[in-house]
């Protein structure tokens, strides 16, 4: 498709997959998109050097990635899920293998997060290994677009400031191929690209290192500093 603003491209994926009928409840509009394959994406990601080697994963918590995140704890690796809006300071969950024994599907969802994960400040983390983020679409080379909220974006700076994870950590994504762009996809310097997309049909890696180096502060006005605890706190430690 042609160049055009990020709302474009995800109203037109939105309406894409619903018109295939590839989106599952609860509908693709607004949101990462759950789409039929998403098992299948996460055992074929399963297949790859980087998830095999990791054994600490940063996943993020939408409905797509939910096989992702079942099956790592099902592998015996630490998962961690960013708190929807980052709206507490603590503003990771941690989800232990070790305590979850028979509990990895409920504790994969959103709402068994809330309830059996532990409440984890960045700076009480371990290095993470892999990287997986939910994505609206991609673009072969790695280029990718979210739901339009820029949390994806803030989780990736707030881990760098933490010195959790580095040029060489692993970033990928999985989703439907009607989510896999040609032609031009608008970037900013705050967007990351990923070097592995994993669709249910085929695996693409990507190359790509295009990565901020932090938190862009510049990026960011005074209501979603407030609004994100962690951040206001990480403001205040500067001044």
């Amino acid at each position: 498709m042609t160049a055009g603003s990020k709302q474009t491209i995800r109203d037109h994926i939105w309406a894409l997959l619903t018109k295939r009928h590839v989106a599952r409840f609860p509908g693709a509009v607004g949101r990462i998109p759950n789409f039929v394959g998403a098992e299948v994406a996460a055992r074929r990601l399963a297949e790859s050097p980087a998830w095999q080697a990791a054994r600490v994963v940063k996943c993020n918590p939408d409905a797509p990635q939910l096989p992702v995140r079942a099956l790592a704890l099902k592998q015996g690796k630490r998962v961690f899920m960013a708190v929807p809006r980052l709206r507490e300071e603590r503003c990771f969950l941690e989800l232990d293998p070790r305590r979850l024994a028979g509990r990895e599907r409920a504790a994969a969802s959103i709402r068994g997060a809330g309830k059996l994960g532990k409440p984890t400040l960045p700076k009480d983390m371990p290095k993470i290994e892999l990287i997986v983020a939910g994505s609206v679409a991609v673009r072969r080379d790695g280029a990718r677009v979210g739901k339009g909220g820029g949390f994806s974006d803030l989780e990736f700076g707030l881990l760098v400031e933490a010195g959790l994870i580095d040029a060489g950590t692993p970033l990928t994504t999985t989703l439907h191929p009607s989510q896999v762009l040609d032609g031009e996809l608008p970037e900013t310097d705050h967007d990351f690209r990923v070097d592995r997309i994993v669709t249910p049909s085929e695996v693409i890696v990507t190359g790509a290192h295009r990565r901020p180096p932090g938190i862009l502060w510049d990026h960011l006005d005074e209501e979603k500093i407030a609004a994100v605890p962690v951040l206001a706190r990480l403001r205040r430690q500067r001044v």
